[in-house]
């Protein structure tokens, strides 16, 4: 019997049809997975049991970005039409972002909470590499996607969505976790580096924000609400304000240990500077959630259903938390000790419903399936949406 080999054209393929509408914004899972570990032990009260379960949260979003990796390279092995789609849709392709801000966001977990696990010196190790990655893809993303909107995506302002804050934020990120590493490097020049490079990228980050905000602003205001699957995606505007009050405070910790106070280069009066940016920045914050809520609550009674964008809901939630923490040290004020851990408990029960959500998506296969038209919306949600960024 002669066995007629099959062209490599008809060959069996493997199974990834699973991955093919697996988009960037899936890493928000793992964000907001590890900033429930990084916020709870950054809280300035102690519960019994607290830091085990910190640590819990930091594995399993260690887990789920060792699996999202793994899925995404699929993604792009096997699917690079698709993969090339979202980086040409505006709508997909700040979510970009994200991969950086959940690779720093596992490292900064790593540190602060898994060496209970791993021990101080495997900590730093992953630490530094996540932090080394995560940060060469945040100021990549910051810089390509914004050149792709204005070259390729041809957006108005009409379609601006807090959306496009994520790319911008992820340096953010960087500069708020990077001081962190900074007592673990050689004294001296190494140390100085790290901690201008984490102030340069806040200054980076923090500027680009200011531009871009007053643009979903006013979108939000002349355009009318944002469409219902998008709704979500206000809490997000959280991300630059909680994180940035956070890297203010983290520069005041570190710096007397970094940089020399007697040599005509101290950063004297970062911890003043702490508390006058981070007070207005945190009350902005608190106005800026309020009003998300009542958006998000409107778009409920309108039947707004459950999308990938509620996971917006944790880790803008999570940088408030650190932010109201850095204060509470910084002032010695009690309302913050109380608004931190308040915070902290809704950044939980948002993480529990986004999960149960997204597990119940996983399993019938909703989430990963092609998108659907998106429904109709409400009167005046006039903006553009596509729906597969957000699914």
């Amino acid at each position: 019997m002669v066995t007629v080999a099959q062209p490599s054209s008809v060959l069996p393929r493997p199974r990834t049809d699973a991955v093919r509408h697996l988009g960037p914004n899936w890493y928000a899972t793992v964000m907001g997975t590890a900033i429930v570990a990084t916020a709870g032990v950054a809280l300035p009260v102690r519960a019994p049991g607290l830091r085990p379960l910190c640590a819990g949260f930091w594995a399993l979003s260690l887990a789920l970005l060792a699996a999202l990796l793994a899925a995404r390279a699929l993604h792009w092995r096997h699917h690079r039409d698709q993969a090339r789609a979202h980086l040409l849709d505006p709508a997909a392709a700040p979510f970009y972002g994200c991969l950086a801000m959940a690779l720093l966001a596992v490292g900064g977990g790593t540190l602060a909470v898994g060496r209970d696990w791993i021990g101080v010196d495997a900590a730093v190790a992953v630490d530094a590499v996540l932090f080394t990655v995560g940060t060469v893809v945040a100021l990549a993303a910051a810089v390509a996607v914004p050149y792709l909107m204005a070259v390729r995506h041809r957006v108005t302002v009409s379609q601006a969505t807090p959306v496009w804050l994520l790319p911008l934020v992820a340096p953010m990120v960087s500069a708020a976790l990077g001081p962190s590493l900074a007592p673990f490097l050689p004294a001296g020049q190494p140390r100085l580096t790290l901690l201008y490079a984490c102030l340069a990228m806040f200054g980076l980050s923090l500027l680009a924000t200011f531009v871009m905000l007053p643009l979903v602003f006013g979108r939000l205001l002349t355009g009318g609400p944002l469409p219902l699957a998008l709704t979500p995606a206000l809490f997000l505007v959280l991300g630059p304000l909680g994180q940035s009050t956070t890297a203010v405070g983290r520069f005041a910790e570190v710096a007397p240990g970094v940089v020399p106070g007697a040599d005509g280069h101290g950063l004297a009066g970062l911890g003043g500077l702490a508390v006058l940016y981070g007070v207005p920045v945190m009350g902005f914050a608190l106005l800026w959630l309020c009003l998300s809520g009542a958006h998000v609550a409107r778009a409920r009674r309108h039947g707004m259903g459950f999308t990938m964008t509620w996971w917006a809901f944790t880790f803008p939630v999570g940088t408030c938390v650190t932010g109201t923490a850095v204060l509470a040290r910084h002032t010695g004020l009690v309302a913050f000790d109380v608004l931190a851990c308040a915070l902290y408990l809704l950044l939980v029960a948002a993480w529990g419903v986004a999960a149960r959500h997204t597990v119940r998506g996983l399993l019938s296969g909703e989430l990963l399936a092609a998108p659907r038209p998106a429904p109709a919306e409400p009167p005046r949600a006039t903006a553009r949406t596509t729906s597969g960024a957000v699914r």
